[in-house]
């Protein structure tokens, strides 16, 4: 993300600002901007007596002022960094007339992950100030996330195959903290300049790379029904690792994917990818899973997901065995 580079290379030169307030729904970013000032601002000396890091859980607006407005040991600065800052929420405009006058010897890193400021409210507006940075942590799309994943790993010297990617991603979702944290097990027992493929997954991160929500919806796309029936029979096998709702989450998205795909009038792999906000490498895909499922058949499917979804919740059935919901996702789709 270009914007974390520039303010890392910012406190990197000495441009470091009094106050950084660091929000948003990506929690990734906001650990780890928090965590370079923790271990690059104060020497390892002075960070005794000058570095602090309080929770917002057990803090009020009033400690975290009183604390910031202290000056530092035998240092030019001191480091307060507020985690778990939404617990603050009511209260965090109470802030605003600190950050209008930030005390300068103090850098005050808030951490306000999964909520935003009010643009309108007075906090949002000083914090814009030249005195602070005001960071906004946004959440990646599913198709700019194995593009994240291979620049991580490139600045780390690996590389990773396409479709090694694109498993870490069905099994991970977009979190990118934990991806990150699998990535660095990965780095661990891997010599530099490996390649990561989908047998590695599977060995180091368990990641089955035949049975996963991502060959069953191929296969189901294809209407391959020996290949969709044996990872169905596996998901039966090893319910804990294979959560139904996760797989009829992942299929209705697929389906209703399909339903924009049949209302588009330009085919092409670029606008599809755009249009539907997919990795181009999906696009074969859904022109294969068109031709067997046309726009009646895609809203019939979205249907038995939902009725299944419910039933597999308990609403109007109770004790379903998930190996017989699964045989009946795949009777009432394919």
């Amino acid at each position: 993300m270009d914007e974390v580079k520039r303010l890392i290379d910012d406190i990197r030169k000495g441009n470091i600002k009094p106050i950084y307030f660091l929000m948003g729904d990506e929690g990734y970013y906001i650990d780890r901007i928090a965590e370079f000032i923790g271990n690059n601002v104060l020497s390892e000396e002075e960070k005794g007596f000058n570095q602090m890091t309080l929770y917002g859980k057990d803090v009020s607006i009033d400690d975290i002022v009183s604390n910031a407005k202290r000056y530092p040991m035998m240092s030019e600065r001191q480091v307060i960094i507020v985690k778990e800052a939404q617990h603050l929420s009511r209260t965090i405009e109470q802030l605003a007339t600190y950050a209008a006058n930030p005390q300068p010897s103090t850098v005050l890193v808030i951490c306000y992950k999964y909520k935003k400021l009010d643009k309108r409210k007075k906090l949002h507006k000083v914090l814009k100030a030249p005195n602070g940075v005001l960071f906004e942590s946004k959440k990646l799309y599913e198709n700019q996330v194995s593009d994240w994943i291979r620049k991580v790993l490139k600045s780390k010297g690996f590389s990773i195959s396409h479709k090694a990617s694109i498993l870490l991603v069905e099994f991970l979702g977009t979190d990118l903290s934990r991806i990150h944290n699998e990535l660095e097990k990965l780095e661990l027992v891997l010599p530099k300049n490996t390649e990561i493929t989908p047998d590695i997954i599977e060995k180091h991160i368990g990641i089955s790379k035949d049975y996963n929500n991502f060959e069953l919806k191929k296969a189901i796309g294809e209407k391959d029904v020996m290949k969709a029936t044996r990872i169905i029979t596996y998901f039966s096998q090893n319910p804990k690792d294979n959560p139904f709702v996760v797989t009829v989450s992942l299929l209705h998205t697929f389906f209703s994917q399909l339903l924009q795909y049949h209302g588009l009038h330009d085919h092409s792999k670029r606008n599809v990818a755009s249009a539907l906000r997919i990795n181009p490498y999906f696009v074969d895909e859904f022109q294969i899973a068109a031709r067997n499922y046309s726009m009646k058949k895609s809203s019939r499917a979205i249907s038995s997901l939902r009725e299944l979804d419910l039933k597999g919740k308990g609403v109007g059935s109770s004790n379903v065995a998930q190996s017989d919901l699964l045989k009946e996702l795949l009777v009432k789709i394919m």
